[in-house]
């Protein structure tokens, strides 16, 4: 395995092993180092200066658009939207788009596996204009979706919003199928790929999405940078989420004109630095490669995988076949709490996240209260699995003899 700890400043030299990384990834140098520039060098507003500093940073902010196209395969940068992160562009989507055309009778279809940005906003969306929420279920042994559940996907159906990959399970979807049902009876769907980006490539155009979001920091970009991906024509359609600045065409005291897309959905100073580092880190990412990156993550769970199911006291929520899994394994020690669990593994310098994970339909689905979840990035490597497992005997240990009296 490749040793790309060298690149992020934060892990290159800590006893820290840090394995949150679905929750946030770190930042490599090169990103760290356009952000600093950005401000040393060309710290201005866009669009609006004719001065020499705005306009270098109009061109990067721009420059960034392109690169986020080209990165997910959009037809054009007019498709790209900046938002402050997933959530954000899903709730622009459920607002500007779902209130706009659904009513009484029709059909919003999500998976139980959705994290609750992909579900609350759809729930608000369905209580404002009567329009009904239903759930496709996972198997409870592969954690995929059942073909059968795509007949929920019927002729009143006029939204599916699906993730790419569980953040909880790790698991891809069988997200064409979904897509080709939805289309087949006039649905358009929306795709959350927040868990994805990082580890797959994704392209629009093959999956024909509808809309598809996704957020910087999941992908070692800056925190508060997002991405909306909408069809052009879709995106024309839709009346604006927000109102103010830079999104306006022309202005009089009764009435309004907004501009173009991209720019009619990104009212006021963007995060323009944030922007211009989500380019940075896409170039970060095609500098290695997705080969390369999945071999390494792959090579990862595998390991772990190897490590974890001999710990008999040690619940996994993995499928058999892991084959369509990216670097999620979530579990729980028998007897403790995986807030617990968490804090404590804390004390061994290894950082995990614990608790429902914003996905609570789905572990009510399960039956599981609450889990640990040890996510892998592109710069762990064998020596931070092996301390994640340590620190899990460790815990069990000291806790082992409290279990049993609890028993």
């Amino acid at each position: 395995m490749n040793n790309f700890k060298k690149d992020f400043t934060l892990v290159c030299k800590s006893k820290i092993a840090y394995l949150d990384n679905g929750a946030t990834t770190q930042k490599p140098k090169i990103v760290m180092q356009k952000l600093n520039e950005f401000y040393a060098k060309y710290n201005a507003n866009t669009h609006s200066g004719v001065y020499k500093l705005s306009e270098d940073a109009t061109k990067e902010y721009q420059d960034a658009r392109n690169k986020v196209a080209t990165f997910i395969g959009a037809k054009t940068s007019k498709e790209i939207v900046f938002t402050k992160n997933a959530t954000e562009a899903i709730n622009l989507v459920a607002n500007s788009y779902g209130l706009t055309n659904l009513k009484k009778g029709d059909k919003i279809v999500l998976s139980i596996a959705e994290h609750h940005s992909n579900l609350v906003p759809w729930q608000i969306v369905a209580q404002k204009t009567g329009a009904e929420l239903e759930y496709m279920y996972i198997d409870k042994s592969t954690y995929e979706i059942p073909n059968q559940q795509l007949c929920k996907i019927d002729e009143h159906t006029k939204i599916v919003a699906i993730t790419l990959v569980s953040n909880v399970l790790g698991v891809h979807n069988n997200i064409l199928e979904i897509i080709k049902k939805a289309h087949k009876v006039g649905a358009v769907v929306v795709v959350d790929a927040a868990q994805a980006v990082c580890h797959t490539p994704v392209d629009v155009q093959k999956l024909d999405a509808d809309f598809l979001v996704f957020s910087g920091h999941k992908m070692y970009a800056p925190l508060g940078i997002g991405v909306l991906y909408g069809k052009q024509k879709l995106l024309e359609q839709m009346p604006p989420f927000l109102a103010g600045g830079n999104m306006i065409e022309y202005v009089t005291e009764q009435t309004t004109t907004f501009a173009q897309v991209p720019t009619k959905f990104e009212a006021g100073t963007q995060n323009i630095e944030g922007a211009i580092g989500l380019g940075y880190a896409i170039d970060y990412i095609n500098s290695i490669g997705y080969n390369q990156i999945q071999k390494q993550e792959h090579a990862l769970l595998d390991y772990a995988l190897a490590k974890l199911q001999n710990l008999p006291y040690v619940t996994l929520y993995l499928p058999k076949d892991t084959s369509k899994c990216t670097s999620i394994i979530s579990f729980n020690i028998s007897g403790l709490h995986s807030h617990d669990v968490a804090s404590i593994l804390n004390s061994y310098n290894v950082c995990v996240r614990s608790g429902n994970h914003c996905a609570q339909p789905l572990l009510a689905y399960l039956g599981i209260n609450s889990a640990v979840r040890a996510s892998f990035a592109l710069y762990n490597t064998k020596n931070d699995v092996d301390k994640l497992v340590y620190a899990i005997e460790k815990t069990y240990q000291k806790f082992k003899k409290y279990i049993g009296e609890q028993r």
